[in-house]
């Protein structure tokens, strides 16, 4: 239950150069999703009514993607970048009206859930700290903690040979009052290596005013940020192995699931197997019962309950596959509905259409959807069998019951119990494999007198 006003202030502004990528940092992804997105959801699920997004004028790319979200007037810049406490400061003019708590929170910690901010807002003091105890501190600041006080947040560069000993780590991850955080920040200084305004002198300061600063601890794995691509690959790794894990206490079978990957809103319902090599892009739902084989590929999918998926299926958006349906190894089913109990079993493309429920679709066939200019529907009605190697040059319809003879191309409709073939006449010609072997033995041995 929140019972104060909530706002979140996510620091945007890095230029992330660690990166070594065109893409900016923040708009990198983990499950298929930006982390700057993760961010601003946090925020929301965690209740606040104002999420502002502090940017550079060097990316307009995550200007773009930050407006679109929560809108132009929740946009703040920092140019030229001084330091977090800098950042923050920035924001005074877009909560100037904001009665309530603000926390401050980061672009590139993707997994800083709702789950994780709650404790913050939720800790009972003057100013509330995120902590985690690391492994290994490295260059992360340190946590000065006098009982279950907060004393102070040294940053590495600035800490002394005892302090650096000290694992228990700052987040980065502050929230208080508004006008206290303003107050606060006010008062800091650029006095250190870095030249820069450093947000955590805050609690030092808070300390000087008689104010008690109060930490909370997070597990490591939950407040790791991304500066490389090789720590954004452990993120990732972070990420997939939680999702994992949730997917089988919830009664999805994989038995290989380290294998399998999955995006931020796959929906997989218990009693569902996923064998190994499977990769989940954005918007797949999977019914219970279906079974998704090895090395298939979905995305846009939806899969209805005890379906049959692959092995090597490619599954792209707007595939509907029904109950009981089943499509095989290499076949690509792209915009269309695949009826109850129909089968594609092999080595065929299906896009734009529909497949009437316990239709049989032959080996080889193809929806010719495509001219050049613009998409073309195929539609086959049910209990349809389409003979292997048949081209289905759309728009076309295939009706109730009715067959075409394989090898054909199909260019006009087929009235339902109908049987359609399109195919030149077989001719035989009586010893000529036979006749032409000799000739070319006798040519071919001539040649080594």
């Amino acid at each position: 239950m929140v019972d104060t006003k909530r706002a979140a202030v996510i620091l945007a502004a890095g230029q992330g150069t660690r990166m070594k990528s065109p893409l900016p940092k923040v708009l990198h992804k983990i499950g298929g999703r930006t982390m700057l997105d993760r961010a601003i959801d946090a925020a929301y699920e965690v209740g606040c009514e104002r999420v502002i997004v502090v940017v550079g004028n060097h990316s307009p790319e995550v200007r773009a993607v930050a407006t679109r979200r929560v809108g132009a007037d929740n946009i703040v810049t920092q140019d030229p970048p001084m330091g977090t406490g800098h950042a923050v400061t920035m924001t005074r003019d877009a909560l100037a009206t904001f009665d309530g708590k603000v926390i401050v929170t980061y672009a590139d910690s993707p997994l800083m859930a709702a789950k994780v901010l709650e404790p913050v807002f939720a800790l009972d003091a003057d100013l509330a700290v995120l902590g985690f105890v690391a492994e290994d501190p490295a260059a992360y600041g340190r946590l000065v903690l006098d009982g279950d006080k907060l004393d102070a947040i040294v940053e590495m560069r600035e800490c002394t040979p005892e302090q650096l000993k000290i694992k228990a780590c700052n987040s980065g991850v502050i929230a208080c009052d508004r006008e206290r955080l303003f107050s606060l920040l006010s008062e800091v200084k650029n006095d250190n290596s870095k030249g820069e305004y450093y947000l955590t002198d805050i609690v030092g300061l808070a300390r000087a005013h008689g104010l008690q600063p109060r930490v909370t601890f997070a597990l490591e794995n939950e407040v790791l940020g991304a500066n490389s691509q090789a720590e954004l690959a452990v993120i990732e790794t972070v990420w997939q192995d939680g999702v994992r894990k949730g997917f089988m206490d919830n009664g999805v079978h994989m038995p290989a699931p380290q294998t399998v990957f999955f995006s931020h809103d796959t929906r997989i319902a218990p009693g569902v197997t996923i064998e190994p090599n499977v990769v989940f892009g954005e918007g797949v739902t999977v019914a219970t019962g279906a079974v998704i084989r090895a090395f298939s590929h979905l995305e846009g999918a939806t899969v209805g309950e005890g379906a049959l998926i692959g092995p090597y299926a490619r599954l792209r958006p707007g595939a509907d596959i029904g109950r009981e349906a089943h499509i095989g190894n290499f076949v690509e089913v792209k915009n269309v509905t695949i009826g109850d109990g129909a089968k594609a079993n092999h080595l065929s493309y299906l896009g734009d259409g529909s497949v009437g429920a316990g239709s049989n679709i032959g080996a080889g066939t193809i929806f010719c959807n495509y001219d050049g200019y613009f998409k073309y529907k195929t539609t086959i009605g049910e209990a349809a069998f389409i003979g292997s190697n048949t081209s289905l040059v759309a728009p076309v319809t295939i009706g109730d019951g009715a067959m075409t003879g394989s090898g054909s191309v199909i260019t006009e409709d087929v009235a339902p119990g109908d049987l359609a073939f399109e195919r030149a006449q077989q001719i035989e010609k009586a010893g000529w494999a036979t006749a032409f072997r000799e000739r070319k033995a006798a040519e071919k041995a001539a040649t080594k007198k």
